[in-house]
């Protein structure tokens, strides 16, 4: 969505709202598409003596899953955006002011920008999520799995010496 500000431009104090819906669904992120939903994006501009800033908040529900158990997850994503706009740039290093063109800025490359570096690089069912056993595919959150586990061969002198340990303290115990 473009949104024509040449109505507030020259006024300082005036301010214009915007509310929309962006869909976001084609954006994939680590092979996946989490915005199955459309996002809600609200905000206004205003003229604060003669520069436009303009504060606005993305609203969306991830469909996702657990990178750990593939557990399908619904995270919820708020995105504040706040961000000067001017129709020309003294400095042209400035990455923190956005340009307008002929007044009017679109709103759907700014949001859809910050959604996606909102997004994060793992989602959990929870924080202590066990995952899936990597043999058998059993998911280890609803317990232990009946797979023998494989000892590294590298460690295998390693376990050597805890059974040999655990021997010693069963006779002493005896």
């Amino acid at each position: 969505m473009r949104l024509d500000l040449r109505s507030i431009i020259h006024i300082p104090g005036a301010s214009q709202e915007f509310s929309y819906e962006l869909d976001l669904s084609q954006v994939r992120s680590f092979g996946e598409r989490p915005f199955q939903r459309p996002v809600r994006i609200s905000g206004s501009v205003r003229n604060m003596a003669g520069a436009l800033e303009l504060e606005g908040r993305a609203e969306a529900v991830l469909d996702t899953q657990c990178d750990r158990c593939l557990k399908p997850l619904e995270v919820p994503l708020e995105v504040p955006v706040e961000t000067l706009l001017a129709e020309e740039l003294e400095d042209e290093e400035s990455d923190e002011i956005v340009l307008l063109e002929n007044g009017q800025v679109d709103l759907d490359e700014l949001f859809t920008t910050a959604c996606v570096l909102a997004l994060d690089g793992k989602y959990l069912c929870k924080e202590d999520c066990k995952g899936l056993c990597p043999a058998c595919g059993a998911d280890l959150n609803k317990g232990p799995c009946g797979c023998k586990k494989e000892l590294d061969p590298r460690l295998a002198v390693l376990a050597k010496l805890l059974d040999k340990k655990d021997s010693q303290e069963n006779d002493e115990e005896a």
